[in-house]
């Protein structure tokens, strides 16, 4: 069976398309199950149904898909009809206004003068400058204060910038402390992805002993499945993604639409070196997400293998970043609740639909 525009809802279809190779690969690191939700919509309701989802029929029975990664025990639970639920907005709200008012009491508009620098004190990029976290995360937790408040206006250049001054700071964290060799750098954008200050800033961690528990979790996970396989577990991901039309690759770097994302529209990049080509795939993706999606918010995460040789084997695992959009910075609805924190994620996107609108646009 050939499906034609493949969406989530025909995965199942277009996994058992594949050829004997390609479908025993995916399903050695996805299971992909159906639900069916159903329920009655009294009559009083019915005229609301219809407004807010479209048809009552698409309500009396919903089709649910669950995707599991068997190897790494990530799970997503796919329902489209989510992202039609009532949701409230901040009246009269408008994002460019809220910038606006904050920027006139910017904590970040002198950082030489507003925030702590580091024992061996600030790195200085063209387009930010690195300050020491006030609270931390972790023993070396820095900041990196773009120059450019408004969070939404990065270059090309000024996003190399960001990510080769924070790998600056890590190199000089790490001769103060030697034992101090994982390094991830974390960038929420705007209040929704978790930041507490508006003006654009990026976060640079350094820890010792071992990466963190999610980053640990999936050295081991990649580890197990070469020793049980014989094969590399990105690679593999990578290639289960391509079978089903979920991942690109360009100037050296995997582009993979997620299957089992954490919210609406993750994306995964690989590569074997944090090089100029890697640097620059971040760029177009999040360019992507803001010009194309029209997202505002996101959450980016970046980690390399150790800085330093280690007891324990980082063999095949490459540079790693994620990007994932976390909705209408003017909604009051969370996007994060009980399902994700102790259950498995939810979410309303379709990896599909993100993977076709990824290749237009880099291509």
């Amino acid at each position: 069976m050939v499906v034609n525009k493949p969406d989530i809802t025909s995965l199942e279809a277009v996994v058992g398309s594949l050829p004997a190779g390609e479908k025993a690969l995916f399903r050695r690191i996805y299971r992909v199950t159906t639900a069916v939700g159903e329920l009655r919509i009294p009559l009083s309701m019915r005229p609301w149904v219809k407004q807010q989802f479209g048809s009552v029929g698409a309500v009396t029975r919903q089709k649910i898909i669950k995707i599991a990664n068997v190897i790494t025990l990530e799970e997503t639970l796919f329902n489209r009809l989510r992202s039609s639920r009532p949701a409230e907005f901040k009246e009269g709200w408008s994002l460019e206004a809220q910038l606006a008012d904050a920027s006139e009491d910017d904590l970040f508009s002198s950082p030489g003068d507003n925030t702590p620098e580091d024992l061996f004190g600030r790195v200085v990029g063209r387009h930010c400058i690195t300050a020491s976290n006030i609270a931390k995360y972790d023993g070396w937790h820095g900041m990196v204060i773009f120059n450019d408040f408004h969070p939404l206006h990065f270059s090309r250049e000024q996003v190399i910038d960001y990510i080769d001054v924070g790998w600056e700071w890590a190199r000089r964290a790490r001769v103060r402390e030697p034992r101090a060799k994982y390094f991830f750098f974390m960038w929420n954008c705007l209040w929704r992805a978790g930041a507490s200050i508006n003006h654009g800033h990026a976060q640079v961690m350094l820890t010792r002993d071992r990466h963190y528990a999610k980053i640990e979790r999936l050295r081991q996970a990649a580890l197990n499945y070469k020793q049980n396989y014989g094969a590399n577990y990105f690679t593999d991901l990578f290639q289960a993604h391509h079978s089903v039309g979920c991942a690109v690759v360009k100037g050296g770097v995997k582009i993979l639409a997620h299957l089992t994302p954490f919210k609406d529209n993750e994306v995964i990049l690989l590569a074997e070196e944090l090089n100029l080509s890697f640097k620059n795939m971040i760029y177009d993706v999040l360019a992507c997400f803001r010009d194309r999606l029209g997202v505002n918010s996101f959450n980016l995460g970046l980690v390399t293998p150790p800085l330093a040789e280690t007891e324990e084997s980082w063999a095949d695992f490459p540079v790693t970043a994620w990007l994932v959009d976390r909705g209408d910075p003017g909604s009051r609805v969370s996007d994060i609740g009980g399902m994700e924190i102790y259950a498995a994620s939810v979410v309303s996107s379709d990896p599909f639909e993100l993977a076709r609108e990824l290749r237009e646009y880099l291509t």
